[in-house]
């Protein structure tokens, strides 16, 4: 009965003295929700109107928005396709890429992989880099692009334009094609890498 009494003594020796003592400073505990987005949305159309009129449509297939992140951002990371619609409801230019971010306190969207874009005038923009700063009302890239007009092909490194892609200019031009008509062979057996 002794040994038990002594032991029972230790035990609660050793535990009263580890609670004792001052304070001690902890970090601020990083939790789940931090890293979790606030909103996971799958299989996305949705129908974007001003003044009233239905003016955009976008599909995707994961829309995540990440609220707590630093910066906070919205998430398209399995793609994302938007059609601009005119008054009849005819599209009238369209956006594609395989990524994209959209920062939602900078007002920047940043395209990638893939970027498809066809203006009001029917121009073709493709990049594998592209950003809209809302802010600015500027669109451009520092990566390759590919413009195709109705009577050239154009081939630069880096652009920039107004939002509309009425308005640009480039930074390094590889090389304008001029588009025959009667001799053009398919889109699909150009190749980028051939142009130096």
């Amino acid at each position: 009965m002794s040994i038990t009494i002594v032991l029972t003594a230790m035990v609660m020796f050793l535990l009263f003295s580890s609670c004792s003592g001052g304070k001690k400073d902890l970090g601020a505990a990083i939790t789940e929700r931090d890293s979790l987005p606030v909103m996971d949305t799958r299989g996305v159309t949705t129908l974007v109107s001003d003044s009233g009129v239905t003016r955009y449509r976008v599909n995707t297939e994961e829309w995540l928005i990440f609220d707590r992140k630093s910066p906070s951002y919205w998430a398209f990371e399995k793609g994302i396709y938007l059609e601009k619609f005119d008054s009849l409801f005819q599209v009238e230019a369209s956006i594609k890429a395989d990524t994209a971010y959209h920062y939602d306190k900078e007002r920047l969207w940043k395209l990638m992989g893939n970027v498809h874009i066809q203006n009001l005038k029917g121009e073709k923009f493709d990049t594998e880099l592209l950003y809209w700063d809302q802010n600015k009302h500027k669109v451009y890239s520092d990566k390759r692009v590919r413009i195709e007009q109705p009577d050239q092909v154009i081939y630069a490194i880096g652009f920039e334009s107004d939002e509309q892609l009425n308005k640009y200019r480039f930074f390094k031009t590889e090389g304008i094609f001029y588009v025959d008509e009667e001799n053009t062979a398919p889109m699909d057996t150009l190749q980028n890498d051939s142009i130096k």
